[in-house]
């Protein structure tokens, strides 16, 4: 890998962006190393929990300046293939078994905001800034807008993507576009203990159903939704991870998952 690193490490996955000098800005390069990591630590199964953090002052800062540049020489189908490059990643996040922590020490502007946006939880220091800043180069924030959508509703989506402002820490936790707000000294630790914390408290097979429902019961008919969950909830009866659990809820014991 040239542009991330990725390890596995007691139950939790990491991700870094390691492209400080470019603001870990995405290139076609950098997010195909982001899938290909994200589908190992997906396949691993030592893997519960993944963290997605970046090295230097920013987050991510979006699309590399310089790959857009060359982008307004393509063809459509180019760009068509492209766009949809970027999807599949943000896609794959969003859908992945595993639940994923975005650790944000900087800003995360334009597709770098898109990208912690389709995290499970975001936890970010003070002094970031978040924004989907497209509209202000005559650009648009075609894919992430999907995913925002669903995550803090219509009205708060067209304050962010129409005016391409950039907001506070403090404004994107009032939006829930974020979980926590974490001092800089702290935020390590802190992740990594709440990554820690699921892993010990909660069952794998539990999270990765209930994420997965999440993204697919939104955009059903009520009764097709309730069938699905009906559904869903007898499967999950049957799991080892619910006899383990029930059995253990029973005898009053603690179990660590």
């Amino acid at each position: 890998m040239k542009y991330i690193q990725y390890n596995a490490d007691q139950g939790i996955g990491t991700i870094t962006l390691s492209r400080p000098e470019k603001r870990n800005a995405l290139s076609f390069e950098l997010v195909s190393e982001l899938k290909a990591a994200f589908t190992a630590l997906e396949m691993d199964a030592t893997v519960k929990i993944i963290l997605l953090k970046a090295q230097g002052e920013a987050f991510c800062a979006g699309a590399d300046l310089g790959y857009l540049q060359q982008l307004q020489h393509f063809s459509y189908e180019e760009n068509l293939a492209d766009s949809n490059h970027l999807k599949e990643l943000f896609l794959q996040i969003y859908t992945l078994k595993k639940v994923v922590i975005a650790q944000v020490q900087g800003h995360a502007l334009a597709g770098g905001c898109g990208l912690a946006t389709v995290c499970d939880f975001v936890f970010s220091v003070p002094e970031a800034k978040f924004g989907y800043t497209e509209v202000r180069i005559g650009f648009i924030p075609a894919i992430v807008m999907i995913f925002l959508l669903r995550k803090i509703g219509e009205a708060r989506s067209k304050q962010l993507l129409l005016s391409g402002e950039l907001i506070t820490a403090d404004d994107a936790l009032r939006l829930s576009l974020i979980n926590r707000i974490i001092p800089k000294e702290n935020l390590e630790t802190e992740t990594m203990a709440y990554a820690t914390s699921l892993i010990r408290s909660n069952s794998a097979q539990a999270m990765m159903q209930t994420k997965q429902m999440i993204a697919r019961v939104q955009d059903l008919p009520l009764e097709q939704a309730l069938t699905f969950a009906a559904e869903s909830n007898a499967a999950a009866r049957a799991t080892e991870d619910c006899r383990r659990g029930v059995d253990a809820f029973l005898r009053k014991e603690k179990i660590t998952w």
